[in-house]
């Protein structure tokens, strides 16, 4: 896994984040410019420790949501996240619940952090969409609204493991939502869910800042339905000298196994669905192609026309994506083995 390519990696006062000022914080929550100004906050900046955390996380419980708190602060128009620890919550595969027990174990855990000087507080929430996305969902954009109402400020990142295995490339989504009855201005309307969340298409893909990524099928009724309800951050990351320790301390443990791997085997599950996906899409083009022929009408006339034309570019852009990375996956499988099996194939001619 990589962090994104972003020049706000290596700040020049990077050591500084990490320096909380409790007056300035006091400061800012008395006068609590985000309540005059709904689209107050702009970004996020996650220290690199704790996006590996909440990736790491993400990442174990497979098939199943995980769901965590962030400990920060907010400094301008951006909340700065320092650390993030998981929560002893259940989860399935549409929601995480939390219960009295997460309740006692965050009071424990902040009160541990106190003993040791850690003063931050909880700035936000975050949680993972396993394989379909980094974007809030109406349960999502439920807990964010009680969140910012009683404990603002506050942010909800979302992870996609299984994605950023795929691509080797952390995908994250940050949001906040806008308050009950509040309509954005046009430019935030048709863009509260771009650069990093996910924007509904009529073929159902999902489109974000330079790439396009599918929804699975059981997914896309809720996929879009709540973005006029909430806004996208940008998200940025830095690293600090104790980040960089503890990351080099990590890559030399596990280098080995990361050029070794192959996220074509790694992520098979993840693939196999998005295969599954992609025939249930193609059968259902078919039937809408049928029934357009038996009723007369040709694909490219009337609603019925234009359903048939929107569920075949959607079976086409998903057939597209899916060969992508399954030759990119394959590509990169031969590239290795040429690379480091040319050492052994030396050393066999020599003998």
């Amino acid at each position: 896994m990589e962090l994104p390519l972003n020049g706000g990696v290596f700040d020049s006062e990077r050591d500084a984040l990490y320096d909380y000022d409790e007056a300035a914080h006091k400061e800012i929550t008395e006068h609590k410019p985000w309540v005059k100004d709904p689209n107050y906050f702009k970004s996020v900046r996650i220290s690199a420790v704790a996006l590996v955390k909440m990736v790491m996380h993400a990442r174990s419980g497979g098939s199943l949501e995980v769901m965590g708190l962030m400990q920060g602060y907010p400094e301008g128009t951006s909340l700065v996240v320092t650390d993030a620890f998981r929560l002893p919550v259940e989860g399935t595969e549409t929601r995480v619940n939390a219960q009295d027990e997460a309740n006692e174990y965050i009071v424990s855990y902040l009160s541990a952090c106190r003993e040791e000087g850690r003063m931050e507080n909880v700035v936000g929430w975050y949680h993972s969409h396993p394989g379909y996305g980094c974007w809030l969902s109406g349960i999502d954009v439920g807990t964010q609204e009680m969140q910012q109402q009683y404990g603002d400020p506050f942010v909800a990142v979302v992870v996609d493991p299984l994605r950023t295995v795929s691509a080797n490339m952390v995908d994250i989504g940050a949001f906040r939502t806008y308050p009950s009855g509040y309509k954005p201005p046009q430019q935030h309307a048709e863009g509260s869910i771009a650069g990093g969340a996910a924007a509904a298409s009529p073929s159902g893909v999902q489109a974000e800042t330079g790439d396009t990524k599918m929804v699975p099928t059981h997914k896309a009724s809720d996929f879009g339905a709540h973005s006029h309800r909430y806004y996208a951050l940008e998200v940025r990351h830095f690293k600090g000298t104790l980040d960089a320790r503890l990351l080099g301390l990590l890559w030399n443990k596990y280098w080995v196994q990361t050029l070794s791997q192959n996220p074509l085997l790694a992520n098979r599950d993840y693939d196999t669905g998005q295969l599954v996906d992609l025939g249930n899409k193609v059968k259902e083009a078919a039937t809408l192609v049928a029934r357009s022929g038996r009723t007369g009408q040709g694909a490219g006339s009337g609603a019925a026309g234009k359903a048939v034309d929107q569920a075949i570019e959607k079976a086409v852009q998903e057939a597209k994506l899916v060969s992508v990375k399954e030759v990119s996956g394959l590509a990169a499988a031969e590239v290795k083995t040429k690379i480091f099996s040319s050492g052994e194939e030396s050393r066999t001619a020599d003998s």
